[in-house]
C-alpha cells in the first residue's frame, strides 16, 4: 500500500504539460517507487525512477530528469526551485497529546518549537497543545532554505535561532537535529521523539569531543583537500575558495559522492567538507582520514578562536 496519493500529482503534471516524469526518493521511502510508478504509468505517463541515493532536496536527480520533462521529488520541501521539479513532502501524523512527555523538562513559559519537514503540517496543533498548558511556543516562519515555519534541516537551523527563546522544543526522531540547534543557538534544548516518546535534555558536548579529536589528528596533516560539491543544492564554491587561501597546503576538490575510497584513493592527509554538513558528523568512522568541517579548519589556521566553535550550516544566501 502506498503512502503517497497522486491524484493531485497527476493535476500538476497535467498542468505542466508532462509526457514523461522522472521520480526521485530518499531512502525512508524509496520502496514505495514501485507503486508509485505504476500509478503514475497507469494515468499515461512514461516514467524513470532514480536509483541514485538521494540526501534530500539539496541533492536533485538531475541526470534522470535529463530524459523526463519532469522531476517529482519526495519527502523534502524545496530549497531552491526550478519550474521542471516538484516538491512532494510526505507528511507523517502523530497524536499531539505526546507532547505531555516533554513538560516536565519544560523550565521556561515561553519556548521556540521547530520540529522536520515530515511534521510542520502539526505545528499549529502542538502549539495550540502548549498554550493549553501554559506554555507559549514560538514558531519561525520559513525562510530560503527551510522554507516551511517551524522547520530545521540537519544543515540549517534557522528557524531555532529565528525564535529568539532561551529554550527549544524540538520534535522529531534522532538527535543529530537537536544537537546541532543547541550548538547553533547556545539554547538550552529539550528533544521529543513522538513516536517512541522519549524525552531527553541535549547535552552537545559529546560531539564537540569528538570533533576535537578529529581536529587535532588533522593538525598534522602535509596537505588538505577543500571538497567542492559538484551537486546544485550543496556547492558552496565560495567558501570553499575562502578556505583555501587560509593555508598553503590546501587544494580544491570537486566531487559528487564523498566516499571513503575516494578520499583514500585521492591520498591528502585530512579534507575539509563544504558538500552536505552532516557528512563530517555522521560519517567520520568511515573516512581513512580526518574530515572536518569549514568552522573547524578556520580554528586549526588561526582564523577563528576555539570559544567560537559551532556546527556547520547551508545558510540561505
Amino acid at each position: 500500500m502506498s503512502l503517497i496519493p497522486v491524484s493531485d500529482l497527476v493535476r500538476r503534471l497535467h498542468e505542466r504539460g508532462a509526457r514523461s516524469v522522472a521520480l526521485q526518493f530518499p531512502a525512508g521511502l524509496a520502496r514505495q517507487a514501485p507503486q508509485v510508478a505504476a500509478s503514475l504509468r497507469d494515468a499515461g505517463f512514461l516514467v524513470v525512477v532514480s536509483g541514485d541515493p538521494c540526501y534530500g532536496a539539496c541533492d536533485l536527480a538531475l541526470d534522470a530528469l535529463a530524459y523526463a520533462d519532469v522531476l517529482v521529488h519526495f519527502g523534502h520541501a524545496p530549497v531552491e526551485e526550478r519550474p521542471d521539479v516538484i516538491y512532494e513532502p510526505v507528511r507523517f501524523d502523530f497524536d499531539v497529546s505526546v507532547l505531555a512527555e516533554a513538560l516536565p523538562l519544560l523550565r521556561a513559559h515561553r519556548i521556540g518549537l521547530v520540529t522536520t519537514v515530515q511534521h510542520v503540517h502539526l505545528v499549529d496543533a502542538m502549539t495550540a497543545f502548549l498554550r493549553e498548558h501554559g506554555i507559549e511556543a514560538v514558531v519561525a516562519p520559513g525562510d530560503g532554505r527551510t522554507p516551511l515555519p517551524g522547520q530545521v534541516l540537519g544543515c540549517n537551523f534557522t528557524a531555532a535561532r529565528a525564535t529568539g527563546a532561551d529554550e527549544i522544543l524540538f520534535v522529531g526522531t534522532g538527535v543529530f537535529h537537536p544537537v546541532g540547534i543547541q550548538l547553533a543557538t547556545g539554547a538550552r534544548v529539550v528533544a521529543l521523539d513522538p513516536y517512541t516518546r522519549e524525552v531527553q535534555e541535549v547535552d552537545a558536548s559529546r560531539l564537540v569531543r569528538r570533533r576535537a579529536a578529529v581536529m587535532e589528528k588533522a593538525q598534522g596533516a602535509e596537505s588538505f583537500g577543500i571538497i567542492v560539491s559538484t551537486k546544485s543544492g550543496q556547492q558552496r564554491l565560495g567558501l570553499a575558495r575562502r578556505l583555501v587561501a587560509l593555508s598553503d597546503r590546501a587544494v580544491l576538490v570537486m566531487m559528487r559522492e564523498v566516499s571513503p575510497g575516494e578520499l583514500l584513493d585521492l591520498g591528502f592527509g585530512a579534507y575539509v567538507n563544504t558538500a552536505c554538513p552532516r557528512l563530517a558528523y555522521d560519517d567520520q568512522m568511515r573516512f581513512p582520514v580526518p574530515v572536518l568541517t569549514p568552522p573547524e579548519f578556520e580554528i586549526l589556521c588561526g582564523a577563528r578562536a576555539w570559544d567560537d566553535y559551532t556546527i556547520d550550516e547551508y545558510l540561505s544566501p
